[in-house]
């Protein structure tokens, strides 16, 4: 009984060793993959999604890439939520992530297990004895492939003896009558692990051994599916609107599909059994070709139904998003050839917008230091983003105005706009700079005092405010403004100091914590410099007059 103990001791330990190392190699492997096609993943779903076809070819290529559906569908919504993408154009790439994440069930299905410690060997040589980067994560890569296949064996191994289980066997037989079941429990494992691949990756194992018929494998493969979309789910809870729409999307479309194909499971089982015999497929490419026979006919089924899709998750999740534009909205390239000052009135405009979304960050900053609600530090990350997109794209826009013969008066503006660019992009750095001071107290659990919050409080109005006469000042040419503008600079100056003085004090009576200190000091630091970029727009208009 003791020798019989350990043996199934040494079998679990072998299975979750082996589940544990298979999700460890996906990761690595879409880590590398990643970097090794460079940081141009969002650029690809921004430029690539101008329709829902289009959506779905890049749905599938970054999917391919980051080897998880879920990072696919979350860079979505991210930029959904920015306002790069439409939500139909999100749905487009919802689908294509589908049928991108069939890839990892393919590669399983090549069967080359065998070579999966030289492949590591292959990759760990990369990673440790080249010093190149890009062989370094070509390395990653390869070790990432070769742990997913060594972990697959040794899950193999762990689950091998259940054939020969009389409960096992009982399950299978029911699974194989009641459909319903396989697709719960398939939905359930999928919860559990967070990953369709490695649930999938489980699957083939066990149709390989012979523990399971293909008729009960294929719908716990399809609750695989319903399954993977949960991720997505906990993701967005507490999230945006947009965040939320997607989210639902992407459990519909699914949910759909398994309705669509447990109405026709035994034509699609035979249909399986005779693409079986007939390509000569093994075990895991049966399960795989499966799953992307499954996939691709869901997309192509779905896909006339984008708008519809749209127009359902936006009645079951009502409301209007707050959605903040990264684009650019006034930058049109034909004016720089026709007119170079049309050109620089558009170009200030896009200015100003830019400035204001520095202000409206800033408002969300204060709002977070005050309050800690994550969703306050999660929007003035999103201004920070639409900050720098449009510092590239203005810069560059006022680069190519200035190889045009400029008028004196052209070329004052010309200079204000570019210094006025990039010190709205340094007021976003300092923004995120206080945003990552407060996230930094809120995982340290570092408490300031009543009076320190007040101070930060009062600093952070004074701050807004002057940033806000700023824009103005630019906006109307106002000379008043600007000037109003260096008097509040110079009283943020004073304020700093003063404040400095009064948080020592603070910490000498032992009213504050002493590593609230350097959290309050940066905190107004922070804001002093934001103070100073502000005067230099304003100092820019004054010059200019």
């Amino acid at each position: 009984m003791r020798l019989l103990d350990v043996a199934l001791r040494d079998l679990l330990f072998m299975f979750f060793g082996g589940l544990a190392i298979f999700l460890f190699g996906i990761k690595y492997m879409g880590d590398g993959l990643q970097k090794t096609a460079g940081d141009r993943l969002r650029d690809v779903l921004d430029k690539f999604t101008s329709n829902p076809i289009m959506g779905v070819i890049a749905g599938i290529i970054v999917t391919i890439l980051l080897q998880t559906s879920t990072g696919t569908t979350v860079l979505a919504i991210g930029l959904v939520n920015a306002g790069f993408m439409t939500l139909r154009q999100s749905i487009g790439v919802i689908m294509g992530a589908n049928i991108g994440t069939t890839v990892t069930a393919f590669i399983i299905g090549l069967k080359i297990s065998d070579y999966a410690l030289p492949i590591i060997a292959v990759g760990t040589f990369l990673i440790f004895f080249l010093k190149n980067k890009k062989a370094n994560n070509i390395g990653q890569v390869f070790f990432g492939f070769g742990a997913l296949f060594y972990g697959l064996n040794l899950m193999g191994q762990g689950l091998y003896p259940l054939r020969e289980l009389d409960v096992f066997a009982e399950l299978t037989v029911t699974m194989s009558e009641n459909p319903l079941l396989g697709v719960l429990i398939g939905t359930i494992f999928t919860v559990a692990v967070q990953s369709s691949s490695a649930a999938i990756g489980l699957l083939q194992q066990l149709y390989a051994q012979g523990a399971m018929e293909l008729s009960a494998a294929l719908p716990v493969l399809f609750g695989d599916n319903i399954g993977t979309t949960i991720t997505a789910v906990l993701a967005a809870l507490g999230a945006s609107l947009a965040a939320k729409r997607a989210a639902l999307t992407h459990v519909i479309f699914n949910l759909v599909g398994t309705i669509l194909v447990l109405i026709v499971i035994n034509p699609y089982i035979s249909m399986m059994e005779y693409i079986q015999g007939a390509w000569q497929l093994n075990a895991e490419m049966t399960i795989a070709v499966a799953h992307g026979i499954f996939n691709v006919s869901n997309v192509i089924i779905q896909l006339p139904f984008v708008a519809v899709l749209a127009l359902i998750v936006t009645k079951l999740i009502p409301g209007k998003e707050n959605v903040i534009e990264y684009k650019a909205q006034h930058l049109d390239p034909v004016l720089i050839q026709q007119s170079s000052s049309i050109a620089l009135g558009q170009a200030k405009k896009e200015t100003l917008r830019m400035a204001e979304l520095s202000e409206q960050g800033l408002t969300e900053a204060s709002q977070f230091v005050q309050t800690k609600q994550k969703r306050h530090a999660e929007l003035a990350y999103q201004f920070e983003d639409a900050i720098n997109n449009l510092d590239r794209k203005i810069t560059d826009y006022l680069v190519k105005i200035s190889a045009n013969s400029l008028s004196d008066h052209d070329s004052a503006i010309h200079s204000t706009l570019m210094g006025t660019v990039r010190d709205v992009e340094r007021i976003g750095d300092h923004m995120e700079n206080i945003i990552e001071l407060a996230e930094y107290q809120v995982a340290n659990k570092v408490k300031m005092s009543p009076d320190a919050m007040q101070d930060l409080d009062e600093m952070f109005n004074l701050t807004i405010e002057t940033v806000g006469q700023a824009i103005k000042s630019l906006e109307n040419e106002d000379l008043g403004e600007a000037r109003a503008v260096v008097l509040k600079e110079e009283k943020i100056d004073k304020m700093e100091r003063q404040l400095r003085k009064e948080h020592i004090l603070r910490l000498n009576e032992g009213r504050c914590e002493p590593s609230a200190g350097i959290i309050f000091a940066d905190m107004i630091s922070n804001l002093e410099r934001i103070g100073d970029h502000a005067v230099n727009i304003a100092e820019a208009v004054i010059g200019e007059e």
